[in-house]
């Protein structure tokens, strides 16, 4: 959930007659979600959303999952990958997944997209780890850029276009519930509160629009049910000439965070960033260290009696693991306790400040590793607490 925004031309009220300079009605569409109850937005459409030219057959979309993988602390050793396909949806990587969420690396070769993307039975965030591009989607153009989460509602239709001369390193959450800001963060009217670690000024909606008017063949690739359906209009997806409402596609950089310290250990959902149903994710950033006399900067021992917890390793370096490289991932599954390596404890007494950023995703159903995770399973990290 953000907040009400508006771009282009709209009429004075909804469901009214909103005629284009020739007299012919723009058509109306509502994007809702919960039904009629959650959030929406109404846009404004050149053409109806509904004339489809053709559909082509559907291309299997599942996940593969490892049923038998053993319990164990898991590294994946994801560092220094290379591209992973070519364009944003073909390069998508599958990790870990459950029926609430499923986490990939998205490495593409090719920069641009010649169709559009929709998920639609999904919520998607991507962290972008590298790189800078452009979302387009009928809610407008979106800068996009290292550092940013971007928020995308179920039901967009975009593609993404990739700016020259950087690598793309993205990490990628598709999410059965929506994505929003965290409740205790909001008051009852949904306004971020003071103590909030970030308010409406760092949440950045679309721009502006951009106003595809020319017929043609557009594909927009649907993911739904297992299978990347496909889905030939008439006209561009972007014929949309206004809308207004709460649902949309926005960015909030992990740079904007505002960390909140203690005296003492601060516990994760300090750092919580968004929530979502099954899981929530979290914001590590660089920050100040505990400030008692006595303190104990690395994190204690923790048993996960409820939740798998997964964290992606972002910049800078990591006090309570060794072993880690930018890009890895930790999975540390419920039922067994886990910490800081062997002397890191030790070594984090008397420092003042971290200057790490990841990014940590707490299920609270067991997370799965696909079969192409086990490509990247470091064999000795179960065993690395006893060095």
């Amino acid at each position: 959930m953000a907040y009400y925004h508006r771009l282009g031309q709209l009429p004075p009220k909804r469901h009214i007659q909103f005629r284009q300079p020739d007299q012919t009605l723009y058509s109306e569409e509502l994007v809702s979600s919960k039904g009629f109850s959650g959030i929406y937005s109404n846009l404004y459409h050149i053409y109806s959303p509904t004339r489809v030219l053709k559909v082509l057959e559907p291309v299997p979309a599942k996940v593969k999952v490892v049923e038998d993988y053993s319990l164990l602390q898991t590294h994946l050793k994801t560092a220094g990958t290379g591209t992973t396909g070519t364009d944003f949806l073909d390069a998508r990587l599958p990790l870990m997944h459950n029926s609430d969420v499923t986490v990939s690396i998205c490495h593409p070769s090719q920069l641009t997209m010649d169709y559009y993307y929709k998920n639609g039975e999904a919520d998607e965030l991507l962290y972008v780890h590298d790189g800078s591009g452009t979302l387009y989607s009928q809610f407008g153009v979106l800068p996009i850029k290292q550092g940013d989460y971007v928020v995308i509602p179920r039901t967009t239709i975009y593609k993404v276009n990739f700016d020259s001369g950087n690598p793309v390193r993205l990490l990628v959450v598709e999410s059965a519930s929506p994505i929003e800001t965290v409740k205790r963060y909001r008051n009852q009217l949904g306004q971020l509160l003071e103590h909030s670690p970030y308010c409406e000024r760092d949440i950045h909606p679309p721009t502006t629009l951009q106003v595809e008017e020319e017929k043609g063949e557009y594909l927009v690739k649907i993911k739904k049910q297992g299978f990347m359906h496909q889905y030939v209009y008439e006209h561009s997806p972007l014929d949309v000439v206004g809308w207004d409402g709460f649902l949309y596609p926005y960015t909030l950089s992990i740079y904007d965070f505002e960390p909140i310290t203690g005296r003492i250990h601060q516990p994760p959902p300090v750092h919580q960033t968004f929530q979502a149903g099954g899981y929530v994710i979290c914001s590590f950033v660089p920050r100040l260290f505990d400030y008692h006399p006595l303190a104990i900067p690395a994190p204690y021992n923790h048993s996960n009696i409820d939740s798998d917890e997964v964290l992606f390793y972002a910049e800078g370096e990591f006090m309570s693991r060794r072993g880690i490289d930018r890009g890895s991932f930790t999975l540390h599954p419920g039922g067994l306790p886990h910490g800081p390596h062997p002397g890191t404890v030790e070594k984090s007494i008397g420092a003042k400040e971290t200057h790490e950023y990841a990014v940590m995703i707490d299920t609270f159903r067991p997370l799965l590793l696909t079969e192409q995770a086990l490509d990247f399973v470091d064999k000795d990290y179960p065993m690395s607490w006893t060095d």
